[in-house]
C-alpha cells in the first residue's frame, strides 16, 4: 500500500473512532439527563406526599377536635337528659301525692 492509501484508511478509521466516540459520549450524557430527570421527578413527588401527609394530619388533629366537642356535648345532654329524667320522676310523684291527699280529704282530683 503507498501512503496516500494508508492515510485515506487512517483517516476512516480515526473517523470511525471519532463518531464511536461521540455515540458513546452522547449516551453517557442521556444517562446522566435521564438520571437527573428521574431523581427530580422522585424529590418532587416526595415533596407533594409529604405534603398531603401534613395536610391529612392536619385534617385528622381538627376533626378529633370536632369529636371531642361532640363527645362533650353528648355528656351535656345526656346529664341534662337525666336532671329532666328526675324531676319528671319527682313531678309524677308529687302528683300522685297530691291525687291521693285530694281524694282523702273528699274531692275529685281532675
Amino acid at each position: 500500500m503507498d501512503a496516500a492509501t494508508l492515510g485515506a484508511v487512517g483517516t476512516i478509521v480515526v473517523g470511525l473512532a471519532a463518531a464511536a466516540a461521540a455515540l458513546v459520549g452522547q449516551r453517557g450524557a442521556n444517562r446522566a439527563s435521564q438520571s437527573g430527570a428521574i431523581l427530580g421527578g422522585y424529590s418532587t413527588l416526595v415533596d407533594n406526599l409529604q405534603e398531603e401527609r401534613d395536610k391529612l394530619a392536619r385534617q385528622l388533629a381538627e376533626n378529633e377536635v370536632k369529636l371531642a366537642a361532640a363527645y362533650a356535648e353528648l355528656a351535656s345532654e345526656r346529664a341534662d337528659k337525666a336532671g329532666l329524667q328526675g324531676q319528671i320522676a319527682a313531678l309524677t310523684a308529687e302528683n300522685a301525692r297530691l291525687r291521693d291527699r285530694i281524694d282523702e280529704l273528699g274531692g275529685q282530683p281532675t
